[in-house]
């Protein structure tokens, strides 16, 4: 049928563990107001998802954002965050002190996240899941902004179109059935090391290119997703018979 997704061109990853949520983890209101005592706070606060805010195709941001003092990448010439030179973000971290120095997750100091050799990942486009679900729940960040907490998980490089329409497909359910981790009250675990045995149909650069224009469309309100998941069955040579016990199988989520 196809490769299992570890022999795919793609690397996935875990969210950041900060160590304190409460700290590191603010809301709109605390972001206005850091960037109101100093401009420069905006260039380390970036929007968050946690796992429960994916959804199947899409996300539901909670309008949350990460503080994020990096501890850097040596090997990659990329250096941690001075914190002297946010004084407001600073400031708000050392009214979380006691927390924050206790704490056995961070980096050089207690301002600073834990070590992340992919931290630059997080700016690319990537595919963002939750780890426990009941029903596939991917969505597609084109837009490289967003970072996630321990709670998700997400993959970036290439293909990654088709790999998130195939992911979220009643197909990628039915065959994650057999491989998945139950949590024991009906939920699923979607970790590194299950999902990267899933078998994925191999595709051409042109049908690559069929499923990019779909989600485009997607996007734009014109496709209903029981057309990409025909596209898929056609893909892998499913009979009638094969969908009907498939999509039946599948959950209504």
């Amino acid at each position: 049928m196809g490769a299992p997704l570890k022999e795919w061109d793609v690397k996935i990853s875990r969210g950041i563990l900060t160590g304190c949520n409460e700290a590191f983890i603010i809301d709109d209101a605390k972001r206005q107001e850091l960037i109101g005592q100093d401009p420069l706070s905006a260039e380390i606060i970036r929007p968050i998802l946690r796992g429960r805010d994916i959804k199947r195709y899409s996300v539901n941001w909670a309008g949350l954002y990460l503080i994020t003092t990096h501890n850097g990448v040596p090997e990659k010439g990329i250096p941690k965050i001075n914190i002297a030179k946010y004084s407001a973000v600073r400031k708000h971290l050392e009214s979380y002190w006691k927390h924050i120095e206790s704490r056995a997750d961070q980096g050089d100091s207690p301002y600073h996240l834990r070590s992340c050799a992919y931290m630059e990942d997080f700016s690319k486009q990537k595919i963002i899941w939750g780890d426990i679900s009941d029903s596939p729940k991917f969505a597609l960040d084109a837009d490289g902004v967003y970072s996630c907490t321990n709670t998700a998980y997400f993959m970036t490089g290439n293909a990654l179109d088709f790999i998130f329409c195939y992911l979220n497909s009643p197909l990628s359910e039915h065959l994650f059935s057999k491989i998945g981790s139950s949590t024991g009250v009906g939920t699923t675990r979607w970790q590194t090391f299950t999902i990267e045995r899933l078998l994925v149909p191999r595709i051409t650069p042109k049908e690559e290119l069929e499923f990019s224009r779909l989600i485009s469309k997607m996007k734009q309100g014109g496709l209903p997703i029981n057309d990409i998941n025909r596209c898929i069955y056609a893909l892998c040579d499913l009979s009638r018979k094969e969908i009907e016990f498939i999509e039946n199988s599948a959950s209504s989520s």
